[in-house]
């Protein structure tokens, strides 16, 4: 399986660490959407598109985002769970949707995903 087109959307906000989002096309027939480069401690990444996880509200079971107090929908307390609030803990919050099963085909991914966002990063550094 090859990518076939990387399309990348600069990210000019004031969250220094988001840079841009990325769809990419696998073999001119299968589109992943809202991939992001994100600027970690070790240099620039690729996370995968993730959904918020959610939880039931006890009383009327809409759901809410996991570390809710209190339920969007009838304002009822929600207990929280007794973790401590670490860095792992926060990025349980978030689920990929959509992501590699192998080193090797994230490494592909990530290597033409970052190749992209460089060429446009340069693209809008020369026009301005």
């Amino acid at each position: 399986m090859d990518v076939t087109e990387v399309r990348v959307n600069l990210v000019e906000t004031g969250d220094a660490k988001l840079k841009a989002f990325v769809t990419i096309t696998f073999d001119n027939t299968f589109v992943v959407r809202d991939l992001k480069v994100i600027d970690g401690k070790k240099g620039l990444f690729v996370a995968m598109p993730s959904i918020k996880v959610m939880v039931s509200c006890p009383s009327c079971k809409k759901k809410n985002p996991i570390r809710s107090k209190f339920c969007n929908d009838c304002g009822n307390k929600i207990d929280q769970p007794s973790k401590p609030e670490t860095e792992e803990a926060i990025r349980e919050e978030h689920r990929d949707i959509a992501h590699p099963i192998n080193a090797q085909t994230r490494d592909y991914i990530q290597s033409k995903v970052l190749s992209a966002y460089e060429e446009e990063a340069k693209k809008k550094h020369a026009s301005v």
